[in-house]
């Protein structure tokens, strides 16, 4: 059975990990959402739907664009992003929520609820609600609507109804609890619209599935960069694109354009997943290519203060399914740290564990300091902000890229951008802002 297949399946499990340790009411709730995808996925009216909405409201196919300037800072392999960021909503997140609210419509679901992290599922979620005529219901941790301000003005514009978690801890977990109490009550006409690849069955392959359409675009994007120049050009002649002159081809773009359409590494972030194997999917069985997930660290292992799952690896089950966790020497699921929201999380997909468990895929991490040198790195080379949790993924690449041949090529997933993390990162940058916002409230009152 090849890794596809695996990541993507009807079963409960991939080998030990996942399964489905769920309370017995909701058993025909999740059996009713499963069933309803497996059969749309391969319905064409459904399909076609679908890639309307792809098309003409995501505005897919994002762009992968050839990163020169950094590639030309950093001096060695060749650099692509894939821009998600120029989604509608400016993330990923519109992949999967544009999927499932469909799926809530052929259920006959009149209201969508939620729950958010760093608030771009819910934007995402809030948008296609409004879309589609849906009632949104948006639960959120409140430390995360403090911090991500910006998401919940844009989702209560979109009519969503945002609610902050007050409860116990304050915690993602605690706004999951409250989802789904939300749920159980309200069954009959309420979809719960998860954004992760955690989870049990079928939100891990669901939400995979919903998110390969970023491979799907990689790997033709990479095709068509190989084929901008006739094969037999050398280096001096001149480069041709849809029939333009595009001028003399040089050695770093013979060697980029002859490589063929076949990366030698992928990089992604990991915090609740679902980017990173929509990104990867459909080179998990192509053992040339290589595959970086990047986690979230701060400080050292023993202070606690990091989000990287594999450090000190334990097997447990939490919310439902078996996985990885950070836990202590009791087995309780310890809180994490990340300076980026959408990384602050103690578990890991079930996909995820099995693949780091054959050890398909590389795990690394980055510091807070170099995620925010990342940014400033690739605002200076490129002019693009990328979100915070994606800045990690870039500052995997600034350190991998000066290793590698020039014939090399890295390609690395930005999934959002970081108007969302604007009150975090900006102090870091300018040390008047926050006296900005002061004098700002001052004059205004």
């Amino acid at each position: 059975m090849t890794l596809k297949n695996i990541i993507i399946n009807k079963n409960w499990h991939f080998w030990e990990f996942g399964w489905r340790y769920i309370p017995e009411l909701l058993i025909p709730i999740m059996d009713e959402v499963k069933d309803a995808f497996f059969k749309l996925k391969k319905d064409k009216n459904f399909i076609r739907d679908l890639k309307d909405l792809h098309k003409n409201y995501i505005g897919r196919p994002s762009p992968l664009i050839f990163a020169e300037n950094l590639t030309k800072k950093l001096g060695w392999a060749q650099i692509y992003l894939k821009n998600e960021w120029v989604n509608h909503t400016w993330a990923h997140k519109i992949n999967h929520s544009v999927w499932q609210a469909l799926v809530a419509k052929y259920l006959w679901k009149t209201r969508i609820i939620a729950e958010t992290w760093a608030g771009q599922h819910g934007l995402a979620t809030a948008a296609i609600c409004a879309k589609l005529g849906l009632e949104c219901i948006i639960y959120m941790w409140k430390k995360d609507y403090d911090r991500q301000r910006p998401n919940v003005i844009y989702m209560e514009l979109a009519w969503a109804k945002v609610i902050p978690v007050y409860e116990w801890n304050q915690t993602l977990r605690d706004a999951v609890n409250t989802a789904l109490k939300d749920l159980l009550n309200n069954s009959e006409d309420t979809y719960y619209l998860l954004w992760t690849a955690c989870w049990p069955n079928p939100y891990p392959s669901m939400n995979v599935f919903f998110q390969k359409i970023i491979w799907e675009e990689v790997r033709k994007q990479l095709k068509e960069y190989s084929n901008s120049c006739h094969p037999e050009c050398n280096e001096g002649s001149l480069l041709h694109e849809n029939g333009k002159e595009l001028g003399l081809r040089d050695s770093s773009q013979k060697l980029r354009m002859t490589k063929g359409f076949l990366p030698d590494y992928m990089v992604a972030c990991v915090g609740w997943w679902s980017n990173a194997l929509g990104f990867f999917y459909d080179f998990l069985d192509d053992k040339n290519v290589k595959l970086i997930w990047v986690e979230a660290w701060w400080k050292w292992i023993e202070s606690g203060q990091h989000a990287s799952r594999f450090a000190n690896k334990k097997i447990w089950f939490v919310e439902w399914y078996k996985s990885y966790f950070i836990q202590d020497d009791n087995w309780q699921v310890l809180d994490t740290y990340s300076i980026s929201a959408w990384l602050d999380y103690s578990g890991v997909s079930p996909q995820i564990a099995y693949l780091e468990n054959i050890k398909r895929v590389q795990m690394t991490y980055a510091t807070d300091d170099e995620s925010l040198n990342a940014i400033k790195v690739l605002m200076q080379t490129e002019w693009i902000l990328p979100a915070l949790e994606s800045a990690h993924a870039v500052a995997e690449v600034i350190k991998l890229a000066p290793k590698l041949k020039k014939e090399q090529i890295v390609v690395c997933n930005l999934s959002g951008r970081w108007d969302k993390d604007l009150f975090i990162t900006a102090p870091k940058f300018d040390s008047w802002f926050m006296g900005f916002l002061r004098e700002y409230i001052e004059k205004k009152k």
